[in-house]
């Protein structure tokens, strides 16, 4: 949703300090500076926690609206995101996203009411094979996972 790249992309607005569940947090407004082409951006409120500064909440929409003539629109609801460090790390990751609002549209309002649950992440992990020259290259011996040496002239 928001990443450290795109940052500067944003008008970040410091509001003030407030206590989420049991968590201490800095909140911020945030809105784009500029809308690009057919980019998407988030434009709301998110709560970043004093100790780790990750994002914890999130209160926002999807913009821009997309509007046009012959009825092509697409409009996004404003909702709400909460995190939970659920994999092992300081990270955050999404749990919980409601949304509860009434869109617009030009031929009536529609009511729309949705509620996303996140479950069962897992760290990542791989077994990884290194080949050099067709070969194995054995871990822990460097002698062995050094390619020969062109002789000298």
């Amino acid at each position: 949703m928001l990443t450290s790249d795109e940052i500067g992309e944003y008008s970040i607005l410091y509001v003030g300090q407030q206590q989420e569940d049991d968590l201490h947090c800095y909140v911020f407004d945030i809105a784009p500076k500029k809308i690009e082409g057919k980019k998407r951006y988030f434009q709301g409120r998110i709560w970043v926690d004093d100790k780790d500064y990750q994002i914890v909440k999130t209160y926002g929409k999807s913009v821009p609206d997309i509007t046009r003539k012959r009825g092509n629109e697409n409009l996004f609801p404003k909702f709400t995101t909460y995190r939970e460090q659920v994999v092992d790390g300081p990270y955050w990751f999404p749990v919980y996203t409601r949304a509860d609002d009434t869109l617009h549209f030009s031929t009536g309002d529609v009511k729309i009411r949705e509620i996303v649950k996140y479950t069962n992440y897992k760290k990542f992990g791989s077994n990884v094979k290194i080949t050099y020259d067709g070969k194995d290259v054995e871990k822990g011996d460097p002698t062995k996972n050094t390619p020969p040496q062109q002789p000298q002239k």
